[in-house]
């Protein structure tokens, strides 16, 4: 008789267990508490700009390997584009300086020992001084690790750190660091191409796998919250949605659990989760970028941090920004368009006013990558044996990135499938 896998929560962890599974025979039944699926990684229709926008601007890398898996599973992979070498560019609004990092296309990272292809006026010696962060501990601090300071830091480490632990680097997990220069800086161009979702999260990333699931006669239920769950002999029994809505679990069928840490210390007393948490803000104009834009920019010396340009639009990401959650929505708007004016190359009438905007301001967009937080990430295992848990916040070795949720998500189907071979 074939078995269900409960997959609670269509985020992107969720949904990589549910393709998982769903590939290795169960039949899965998705069970989502919002009207969308996706999560924080999604596509939604604003009306400010008229424009279909991403909550987030989410950067993955060629090396992203199970990030990459999963849009492949899916049928979607082809939707991630990017440029055939790892090259990116920045720019000082401060000074106007531009300049371009090449990291090619090979294994090893060449680059530092070309002039041309390094950071300005840094020399081989500022990048053996990242050493330490490569074997690196979670619990130790990254401003403990390296020097966080001198040019090398201030034009590459600090933006690549800010952006992947979302707090302000010398505060944040040497491991997580770690984890993160292995996977790219170390391992060379051609795992450090930036892939961006052209179409939008949804069209790339949720919207295929749902579609996936349906068409195979899975099931993916939006608004359909778990309330509560009962536990029999050590396995989850049944599934609680409100009122009458209770599902049995039978011998053999398996939860997978991918909500946020907020619900799931709700669902799961006991169950530790981080608690502290760091703001993202994003912003998008309506406009066209101006020619030969870089499809993604750093931006040094500003409150604009990345800038993205897409064929209708410029777009924002701010991490750590819990400073302007609170600032009045017009001002910061200025603020950060008088960032892109300089960074993208806007002038004239085009600059002296607003465009159609939009500001997104996620509040606890991850939880901040610090030793003592990371120390609070439960592994996939529960204390139920049939009940597995999967999200970005979870132990996955890795800071609250894509490709750490869909790692998250296999790793928990792994496990189911691991408990069914005789």
């Amino acid at each position: 008789m074939q078995k269900t896998a409960h997959i609670i929560g269509a985020g992107i962890s969720g949904l990589s267990a549910a393709v998982r599974l769903a590939n290795a025979g169960f039949k899965v039944a998705v069970h989502e508490a919002t009207q969308q699926a996706g999560g924080r990684c999604r596509s939604y229709f604003d009306g400010a700009t008229n424009l279909t926008i991403d909550n987030g601007n989410h950067l993955l890398l060629s090396g992203n390997s199970h990030a990459r898996a999963y849009a492949r599973s899916i049928g979607s992979e082809a939707g991630l584009v990017g440029p055939d070498s790892a090259q990116f560019p920045f720019v000082d609004i401060k000074t106007g300086q531009r300049w371009q990092i090449d990291l090619g296309t090979g294994r090893l990272p060449t680059w530092v020992l070309d002039e041309g292809r390094r950071v300005p006026d840094t020399g081989l010696t500022d990048y053996l001084k990242l050493a330490p962060l490569i074997w690196a501990s979670e619990d130790t601090l990254v401003g403990k690790s390296i020097p966080c300071e001198g040019v090398l830091y201030q034009r590459l480490v600090q933006p690549l750190l800010l952006a992947a632990l979302n707090v302000d680097p010398p505060e944040g997990s040497a491991g997580l660091a770690g984890a993160i220069v292995r996977e790219t800086l170390l391992a060379g161009g051609q795992a450090c191409r930036p892939l961006i979702a052209r179409d939008g999260l949804s069209a790339v990333l949720i919207e295929p796998a749902v579609k996936f699931l349906q068409e195979r006669g899975h099931t993916v239920q939006l608004g359909h919250e778990l309330r509560s769950f009962t536990s029999t002999d050590g396995k989850a029994s049944a599934l609680n949605f409100g009122g009458e809505d209770v599902v049995q679990i039978g011998e053999g069928d398996v939860v997978v659990m991918a909500v946020p840490p907020r619900a799931a210390a709700s669902l799961l007393p006991g169950v530790k989760t981080p608690t502290e948490y760091r703001a993202i803000v994003n912003a998008h104009f309506r406009i066209t970028p101006p020619p030969a834009s870089a499809p993604i920019l750093g931006v040094i010396g500003g409150v604009v941090e990345w800038l993205f340009a897409f064929p209708n639009r410029f777009s924002v990401t701010i991490s750590n920004s819990d400073r302007l959650v609170d600032m009045p929505r017009e001002e910061l708007a200025q603020t950060i368009w008088n960032d892109v004016c300089k960074a993208g190359g806007v002038s004239g009438e085009l600059s002296t006013q607003l465009p159609p905007w939009q500001i997104v301001r996620e509040r606890r967009a991850t939880f901040a990558a610090t030793p003592a937080q990371n120390a609070l990430r439960p592994g996939p295992v529960t204390a139920l044996k049939n009940l597995f848990l999967a999200g970005d916040w979870t132990a996955t070795g890795l800071p609250a990135t894509i490709e750490g949720s869909v790692r998250s998500g296999d790793r928990a189907a792994d496990l189911v499938l691991a408990a069914k071979r005789p």
